[in-house]
């Protein structure tokens, strides 16, 4: 019987951000627009860096992962929630609405870890600059990206994993604009006492664990930067730290808001809102925010300008 009714529910439907039928052509022009401004951010970021020697640096090597990582999360979820402003009905199939769960937890577990290694690397480009280079080595560093993705492809495996043995009877509703843990737990017909006890662990680990390490990296940077004498120096170390920590701020606290609570209708429409900041502002502001207030991505931009305008 079981069988049956999970075999019932073949698809699902993306109740989306809001039913509002006078906001669905706004939000989707809104929307559609910030797509193009990631997609461009993003992969303008990697080839900027891959193209720049000057940017063949541990900082500048994360930040090119962690564009990889917007731009993937972005292509994730915002083309589906696009077609949910344009049709009646944005469905999406239960295989589809699987493998978009799984790909959505690995890049944002991802980029949560990410966002902590690069608090390490400031932490050791600050309080040890001499040493900087040879801690901060090609090798540790491909083994911390590495260890990000593993992270990941866990989290999302063990997730992802637990909702395939969920039950779905007749609801197939959505309250959401993508395949979210929490929603598609609300529509369950069996228990989700282990669903729910796997999604508090890992979000307790994804998000406290880095959120640990970069408040000690700043403890210890904070430290560093109230020893330096000159104004100038202390302005220039806080500005190299400032981007990070508005990223930081803003992905971990709607991260955690959407998380760290307990499933319920109520909180389904207050975590659509607040999801949206780290699915697919976040995404879109990376790249602005590590590059407008950058001083070494305007050089190596103008220089690439400057050999086109010769050929």
């Amino acid at each position: 019987m079981a069988a049956a009714n999970r075999s019932s529910v073949t698809e699902f439907i993306l109740a989306g951000l809001t039913e509002h039928p006078g906001l669905q052509l706004p939000l989707f022009f809104l929307f559609l627009g910030i797509y193009v401004v990631t997609v461009v951010g993003n992969l303008g970021m990697i080839t900027l860096i891959g193209l720049s020697s000057r940017l063949h640096t541990p900082m500048y090597y994360f930040l090119s992962s962690l564009s990889f990582i917007d731009l993937c999360q972005s292509t994730v979820i915002t083309p589906k929630m696009l077609m949910s402003f344009v049709t009646e009905k944005n469905t999406i199939s239960y295989p589809a609405c699987m493998t978009q769960l799984f790909f959505f937890l690995v890049f944002v577990i991802s980029e949560s870890h990410m966002l902590a290694v690069m608090a390490y690397d400031r932490y050791v480009a600050v309080c040890n600059p001499l040493l900087y280079n040879v801690t901060m080595s090609y090798q540790l560093c491909s083994c911390m990206v590495a260890g990000v993705y593993v992270m990941g492809l866990t989290g999302a495996t063990a997730h992802t994993g637990c909702m395939l043995r969920v039950l779905f009877c007749k609801a197939d509703v959505i309250n959401h604009y993508l395949c979210d843990l929490f929603p598609l737990l609300e529509l369950s017909c069996s228990s989700t006492y282990i669903n729910e006890v796997v999604v508090l662990c890992f979000s307790a680990f994804n998000i406290l664990t880095p959120i640990l390490t970069i408040l000690s990296s700043y403890t210890f940077i904070i430290s560093s930067i109230l020893y330096i004498r000159s104004t100038e120096g202390r302005s220039k170390a806080f500005s190299t730290c400032s981007s990070h920590i508005t990223a930081v701020a803003i992905f971990y606290g709607s991260a955690a808001f959407m998380y760290l609570q307990p499933s319920s209708v109520s909180s389904m429409d207050q975590g659509k809102v607040s999801s949206v900041f780290y699915t697919i502002i976040v995404p879109m502001l990376n790249p602005l925010i590590y590059s407008l207030r950058n001083k070494d991505v305007k050089i190596a931009f103008n220089k690439i300008l400057e050999k086109r305008s010769f050929l």
